[in-house]
C-alpha cells in the first residue's frame, strides 16, 4: 500500500481527506474519469462536490502523483501510475482499459521524420480491440454487442477509456 500523507508531504501539499479519498479511488480503480471517480469518492465523503474532485485531481496530477490521459472522444481519465513508460489498450465493445508494458523502453516510443524541428517529450498511441471476454461473448450469440455504447458502464457513466501515453 502506498503512503499517500508521506507523498503528498514530499510535494508540499497539505495531507487532506479528499486528497486521500481521490489518490486511494484512483489506486483501487485506475483508468476512470472524474465523475466515476467522485462517485466512489462520495462513499468516504458524502459531501464532496464534482467541483472539489476536479480541482483535486488537477492538484494532483500538477504535483505527478496522479497520471491524466484524454481519450479521444472520451473524458480525462486518470491513474497513480506516473513514472514509467508504458500505454494503454481499450476494448471498443466494453471500454476495459488495461496497461501495456513500452516494448521500446523510454520515450518517446516513436520516431519522428527528419526536419520535424521540434523535440518530442510525448507520444500518444492509441492501442483499440476487442478484448478476450468480449470476444467470446460475440462468438456465443452477441452478448458482448448488447452494451448501449461503447465504454458504458451498468451505472450510465463512461467506463474509462484511454489512450496510451508514452512518457
Amino acid at each position: 500500500m502506498t503512503d499517500w500523507p508521506s507523498q503528498l508531504r514530499e510535494r508540499g501539499l497539505r495531507v487532506t481527506r479528499q486528497r486521500l479519498a481521490v489518490l486511494e479511488a484512483v489506486a483501487q480503480d485506475p483508468h476512470r474519469p472524474a465523475e466515476a471517480i467522485h462517485s466512489r469518492v462520495t462513499e468516504q465523503l458524502p459531501e464532496i462536490t464534482v467541483q472539489s474532485v476536479y480541482t483535486v485531481l488537477h492538484d494532483l496530477t500538477a504535483r505527478e502523483l496522479l497520471r491524466r490521459f484524454d481519450p479521444p472522444g472520451s473524458p480525462a481519465c486518470y491513474e497513480t501510475r506516473t513514472h514509467d513508460n508504458h500505454h494503454h489498450a481499450i476494448c471498443t465493445v466494453c471500454g476495459r482499459i488495461e496497461d501495456v508494458e513500452c516494448v521500446h523502453g523510454e520515450a518517446p516510443c516513436l520516431q519522428t521524420p527528419p526536419g520535424l524541428g521540434m523535440t518530442v517529450e510525448v507520444a500518444d498511441v492509441v492501442f483499440r480491440g476487442i478484448c478476450d471476454d468480449c470476444a467470446a461473448a460475440r462468438a456465443q450469440g452477441g452478448a458482448g454487442e448488447q452494451q448501449s455504447a461503447p465504454g458504458a458502464s451498468p451505472e450510465g457513466t463512461p467506463a474509462s477509456r484511454e489512450t496510451a501515453s508514452a512518457r
